[in-house]
C-alpha cells in the first residue's frame, strides 16, 4: 500500500478506520486490485465502501476524479455522494450506470456522430401505443406496459430480436393475448419508429457509449485514463448489459470492487443476474473476498427469523446481529384476520397504540406485495385518524408548496448571508406559513406543515459551518436525484421499493398464497425470487416485525391459504391476542 508522508494526514487516514469493525476494515484497506465484498442485508456495507474511497483518497492511492462509485437509482448516488462529502471524498463522482453513460454520451456523440444528440424517451408507452396503430393492432394499457417491460428485458439482456424470439418460444410469456408474431412486430416496429424519429430509450444510452467505446479507440482512451478505480454497490442487480459496459471502462484492468447480497436479488424480472457476484471468484482468481454478516440494524429475533427464511439458498449469508445490539424485541409472529378489511383495521390498531406510546410515525412501515393493496389500508388509516405517506406516490421535491419554498430559499441564499443557517431558513419558512408547532387540524394544512418541517430538520441536521447557500444547493441536488427528507407518517411501500431502507417498526401484510408468493409465480426461479422479497421486507424492521394475513379475499369461493415461506420462517408462531381482538 502507498505510504503517506506527514503525520497528520495518516492519523486522518486511520481515524476513517477506526470507524469500521474488523471485516469492513479489511475492506477498506483492499484499495488495488479485484474486490468482491458480500454484505448482508444491515452489516454497514454503504459504510464499508464510502469509507473504503475515503481511505484511498486519504492515502493517497486514489485521486479522486479518477474514481466512480456505480450504483442503480439516482437516491442511492445521491445518499453515496451526502456521506462520501464529510469524509474527504467529495470529488468522486457518484452515480447511476445511467447517469454516466448519458453524461460520456453527451461528450462524445458531436464527436463522433455529429450535432446534437438524439431526444431521449421519457417512457416507451406513447411510442408504443404509435406502433400499435401502425400495426393495426388493438392493445390495451397494460398490455402496452407488459411490452415496454419486455423490450426493456430484451436490451438489456443485451438480445437480438432474433434472438429475443428464440428465447420467448421456450421461457417467456407473452404479454396480453398477443401471439409471438405480434409480439416481434411492436418490438421491431417499436425500434423503427424511435430511430425514424431520431429519439433514444435509456437502454440505448448503455448500447451507445458500449459501441462507441468498442469501435472508437480514442473514446476507449479518453474514458480509461479519466476513470481507473471503479466501485458498484448492488452488484446483484447488474444486468448483462451493465456487466458488458463495466467490462468496456475497465479496458482489462483490474481495479474494481463490487458489494452485493445475493439473497436481495430481487429484479430479476427486469434482467438483474446475481450470477455476476457469485462468480466474482471465478472471473478475477485474484480477487480478495470479505464476507459481512455482523447485522448492526436488527434484533436478534428479526436475524434469526431472517435466516431460517433463506437457510441452504445459493449466496446466502448467516448474519448474526452485533453483539452490542441494546434491544430484544418480540419473537415476530403472524396473525390471520378473516378478510382484508380486518386486516387493515388490525393493523392500524396497532399502529395507532405505537403512537400513542411515543413511537415517531416516520419510524413505522406497512409493507404489501402490489400496490391494489394500499386501498384498504388507507381507508383504515385515515379512519384512524393516522398521517401516512405512499412510497413511490408523487415526490416530495415535486409538491407545490415544496417547490415555492425551495425557490424561496434558494432566492433569499443570494442576498443573506452571515446570519446562523437555522435563523436563515426558518424566517423563509415562517414567511410561507411553517411554525415550531404542528396545526391540530388533520388534512391539508397539516400536510402543508409537515412538508415546510421536513425542510426545516434538514436543516437542523447540517454540520455548523455550512452557509445558506450549500444548504440550497443541496436541496437542488436532493431535488434532481429524489433523495427526499424524512416526514412524519407512516410509510406505505410495496416490498420491491422498500429495498434500501429501514425502520424501527414493520407490518408485512398478505402474506398468503397468491400474493406472497404471487400468483403468476410458478417455476422454481420464480417462486425463490419471492422468498428473497419477503427477506427484503424482513430485514427493513429494526425492532418491532408483525406478519399477517387474510384468509380470504373479495369474492365468492375466494379463501385463502398462509404463505409457504410463513411455515418454514416462523413455524406457526402468533402474536398476542390483542392484535386479533381488534379486528372484532
Amino acid at each position: 500500500m502507498t505510504e503517506v508522508a506527514g503525520g497528520d494526514e495518516e492519523t486522518g487516514a486511520e481515524r476513517l478506520l477506526s470507524a469500521l469493525d474488523d471485516d469492513q476494515a479489511v475492506a477498506a484497506k483492499a484499495l488495488i486490485g479485484p474486490v468482491c465484498v458480500l454484505a448482508g442485508a444491515g452489516t454497514g456495507k454503504t459504510r464499508a465502501i464510502t469509507h473504503r474511497i475515503a481511505y484511498g483518497v486519504a492515502t493517497g492511492v486514489y485521486s479522486p476524479n479518477r474514481v466512480m462509485a456505480l450504483t442503480f437509482t439516482a437516491r442511492a448516488a445521491a445518499e453515496l455522494r451526502s456521506r462520501l462529502r464529510p469524509l474527504g471524498a467529495g470529488g468522486v463522482a457518484a452515480r447511476t450506470f445511467h447517469a454516466a453513460a448519458l453524461s460520456q454520451l453527451n461528450y462524445f456523440w458531436p464527436q463522433v456522430v455529429g450535432g446534437d444528440l438524439p431526444r431521449l424517451l421519457e417512457g416507451k408507452a406513447r411510442l408504443l401505443g404509435q406502433a400499435a396503430e401502425t400495426l393495426k393492432l388493438r392493445i390495451d394499457t397494460g398490455t402496452l406496459r407488459d411490452l415496454a417491460a419486455e423490450i426493456e428485458w430484451r436490451k438489456v439482456s443485451s438480445l437480438s430480436i432474433a434472438e429475443y424470439e428464440v428465447v420467448a418460444r421456450t421461457s417467456r410469456p407473452l404479454p396480453g393475448r398477443l401471439t409471438l408474431e405480434q409480439v416481434l412486430n411492436m418490438h421491431q416496429q417499436y425500434e423503427d419508429t424511435k430511430d425514424e424519429r431520431r429519439q433514444l430509450d435509456f437502454e440505448d444510452v448503455l448500447l451507445s457509449i458500449a459501441g462507441m467505446i468498442e469501435q472508437e479507440p480514442s473514446v476507449a482512451l479518453q474514458i480509461r485514463e479519466q476513470y481507473r478505480f471503479f466501485v458498484v454497490d448492488e452488484y446483484q442487480d447488474v444486468s448483462p448489459l451493465q456487466h458488458h459496459l463495466l467490462s468496456l471502462w475497465l479496458g482489462g484492468r483490474r481495479d474494481l470492487c463490487v458489494v452485493g447480497d445475493a439473497s436481495q436479488t430481487i429484479y430479476s424480472f427486469a434482467g438483474a443476474k446475481a450470477e455476476y457476484l457469485l462468480s466474482f471468484a471465478s472471473e478475477f482468481d485474484d480477487a480478495t473476498m470479505v464476507r459481512l454478516e455482523q447485522n448492526y440494524r436488527s434484533s436478534p429475533e428479526v436475524v434469526e427469523l431472517a435466516n431460517r427464511l433463506m437457510a441452504g439458498r445459493p449466496g446466502a449469508l448467516s448474519l448474526h446481529a452485533a453483539g452490542d445490539s441494546p434491544v430484544h424485541s418480540d419473537v415476530p409472529g403472524v396473525t390471520p384476520y378473516d378478510t382484508d378489511l380486518a386486516e387493515a383495521r388490525g393493523v392500524a390498531v396497532r399502529i395507532g397504540q405505537m403512537l400513542a406510546a411515543g413511537a415517531p410515525a416516520s419510524e413505522i412501515a406497512v409493507l404489501y406485495r402490489v400496490n391494489a393493496q394500499a386501498a384498504v389500508l388507507e381507508t383504515a388509516l385515515a379512519d384512524a385518524g393516522i398521517s401516512y405517506q405512499i412510497r413511490g406516490s408523487k415526490r416530495f421535491f415535486d409538491l407545490p408548496e415544496v417547490k415555492q419554498a425551495v425557490m424561496s430559499l434558494r432566492a433569499a441564499s443570494v442576498s443573506i448571508t452571515g446570519e446562523p443557517l437555522f435563523k436563515s431558513v426558518s424566517d423563509v419558512l415562517r414567511s410561507l406559513g411553517w411554525r415550531q408547532q404542528a396545526p391540530e387540524a388533520r388534512g391539508a394544512a397539516r400536510d402543508k406543515w409537515e412538508s415546510l418541517n421536513a425542510l426545516m430538520g434538514l436543516a437542523e441536521q447540517q454540520a455548523a459551518e455550512t452557509t445558506f447557500r450549500q444548504f440550497t444547493d443541496e436541496l437542488m441536488d436532493r431535488a434532481s436525484s429524489g433523495h427526499e427528507p424524512t416526514i412524519q407518517a407512516v410509510t406505505l411501500a410495496t416490498l420491491h421499493s422498500a429495498k434500501g431502507l429501514e425502520w424501527t417498526a414493520v407490518f408485512i401484510l398478505g402474506l398468503s398464497e397468491g400474493l406472497v408468493p404471487i400468483s403468476y409465480a410458478s417455476s422454481f426461479e420464480q417462486i425463490d425470487e419471492e422468498r428473497r422479497l419477503l427477506y427484503v421486507g424482513i430485514t427493513r424492521a429494526r425492532r418491532s416485525l408483525e406478519l399477517s394475513y387474510s384468509q380470504s379475499g373479495p369474492g365468492r369461493n375466494s379463501a385463502r391459504a398462509p404463505s409457504r415461506f410463513l411455515a418454514e420462517a416462523v413455524a406457526g408462531r402468533r402474536t398476542p391476542g390483542a392484535l386479533e381482538s381488534a379486528t372484532r
